[in-house]
């Protein structure tokens, strides 16, 4: 077809000036004739042209062929004799089901539909005449050919009216749910297993006043009482008083045995045996109150107001070993790693400092490893990953309010997530590998998160002021939040699922401490 030819056929079914002798008329001027017929399961080659009435070519977003079935006319033919006689239906066929999918006639370029169900591919055309006729379809109608239906549908349903319900759906949307999803559906409790009276806690961001042993044994500081809880009997025990206007700062169980290590504002440090109820020692250095406490086998660190930390042999009668100077203001924070190659220190002055621990000793170098000043706030929340002993998780006061997470081989901040309150507390829990933290202004609330992504678990509410310290219990399944509302509240969080747990119901032989017969 020659070019000059293509455009002037182009525009007559643009404006309608001739006549279309190519094909059949469309289906729309054949409505009314009583002796139309369709046929059906025909396949059509859009090669070839067909001017029978009774066959329909189509072409339908690139296909080369279209399936029709046959509709029976609903005006009886007449015989040669003038009689009626209905059409003998073609037994083989299946009676046919009305179309889903009804077109809308208003809608439908007639034109249009008419002129792509009976167009030639020619291939004889260079590319460049191609090009040319595209641009003047596009022009002519509008847009490309190609790319517009044949039939037109409505728009889409009407919604359904409010509270309806499709009864079928719920039969075909019932899937086999993943095993992985099946494992983080567990069943967590929002409200607390029990809540304890804590009188005259002292409501300071900077202390540490509670601890939970491995023994079971919990101890709580109530101004200058420390209290022992045991969780497995539920007795309770008053340890030590202290005299005059002294109070109690900071509180630390040994990894493994019956002794505490207590802090006090006079800036000594005492050494208790619980199981004989006996003062073992007591260890000055510090000139202002001790409010962090670490231990790393016999190495006791602590922190005290005045930015030094002092680390203490308890098996010597010096005990004195190392000071570290790294901080400006109070050290509130302060942990050692699972595998006690770090030190983790956070203070007042905004800065949390990495400690790398003396080669064959349990003390570290007197010079940070790493210095960082990325928080905006205090940072007392300090907590090493128990799985990841390289990586530490810190949180920020109530001008900070984010949890940062840094690994401390190479120094440097993997992720930091907003938590919008103030970060007192943080705990990891290895049962589900989650970390749980307390939060001060203005939720007063504990959060679990999923580790890595750092999505929100659950939300556990109930203090009416800010969470100041966590424990975990020894088996990882409890946490007790102390909060300034004088309360202390038991958190079934983490509970092992028992038939899953491999060796369920071992017990281990518990295991002496290694200071029984060395703390003079």
């Amino acid at each position: 077809m020659s070019q000059f030819k293509f455009v002037t056929e182009m525009k007559n079914l643009v404006t309608m000036d001739g006549p279309l002798t190519k094909g059949p008329p469309p289906r729309w001027q054949r409505k009314g004739q009583e002796n139309y017929q369709s046929t059906s399961n025909l396949s059509i080659n859009t090669s070839k042209k067909s001017t029978s009435m009774t066959k329909t070519p189509t072409k339908l977003n690139g296909s080369d062929s279209l399936r029709t079935k046959k509709t029976p006319s609903k005006t009886p033919s007449k015989n040669k004799s003038g009689s009626s006689t209905t059409p003998t239906p073609n037994k083989t066929l299946k009676t046919p089901v009305a179309d889903r999918f009804i077109p809308n006639r208003s809608t439908s370029n007639f034109d249009l539909a008419h002129y792509k169900l009976n167009q030639e591919e020619d291939t004889s055309n260079s590319p460049t005449q191609k090009e040319l006729q595209k641009v003047m379809c596009e022009n002519l109608y509008g847009g490309d050919i190609d790319s517009q239906k044949i039939l037109s549908y409505r728009v889409k349903p009407p919604s359904a009216p409010a509270g309806f319900q499709n009864p079928m759906r719920v039969i075909y949307t019932q899937t086999k749910t993943p095993a992985s999803v099946k494992g983080n559906n567990r069943y967590i409790p929002h409200a607390p297993d029990r809540i304890l009276d804590a009188p005259d806690i002292v409501d300071d961001y900077y202390l540490n006043l509670m601890d939970w042993s491995s023994g079971n044994v919990l101890a709580v500081a109530l101004g200058a009482h420390v209290y022992l809880w045991n969780a497995g009997t539920g007795n309770i025990e008053d340890l030590l008083e202290l005299q005059g206007n002294d109070y109690v700062c900071s509180l630390s169980w040994i990894q493994e045995g019956d002794h505490l290590a207590v802090g006090t504002t006079n800036g000594t440090v005492e050494l208790w045996d619980c199981s004989k109820m006996k003062r073992l020692r007591v260890m000055d250095g510090h000139s202002a109150r001790v409010g962090s406490l670490s231990w790393n086998s016999y190495i006791l660190s602590s922190g005290c107001r005045s930015g030094q930390i002092i680390h203490h042999d308890v098996r010597q009668r010096d005990h004195l070993i190392t000071t570290l100077s790294g901080h400006t203001q109070e050290v509130c924070g302060l942990k050692w790693s699972p595998d006690g190659r770090y030190l983790a220190s956070g203070g007042n002055d905004n800065v949390l400092n990495i400690w790398q621990g003396v080669t064959g000793g349990h003390h570290t170098n007197t010079e940070p490893l790493h210095v960082f000043t990325t928080h905006q706030a205090a940072v007392k929340a300090l907590a090493w990953c128990p799985w990841q002993p390289h990586v530490l998780a810190s949180g920020g006061g109530t001008a900070d309010r984010h949890i940062r997470f840094w690994n401390c081989n190479i120094g440097s901040c993997v992720n930091a997530v907003d938590t919008r309150s103030q970060v007192c507390a943080l705990l990891w829990s290895s049962n589900y590998k989650e970390l749980i933290s307390g939060h001060g202004f203005a939720n007063n609330e504990l959060i679990i998160w999923k580790y890595p992504a750092m999505t929100k678990v659950a939300e556990l509410t109930g203090h009416t002021a800010r969470v100041l310290h966590l424990a975990m219990s020894p088996d990882g399944s409890t946490v007790l939040s102390a909060g300034a509302d004088e309360t202390l509240r038991l958190w079934k969080c983490f509970v092992k699922d028992v038939s899953k747990s491999k060796g369920a119901g071992v017990q281990l032989r518990e295991k002496p401490s290694v200071l029984k017969q060395c703390i003079r």
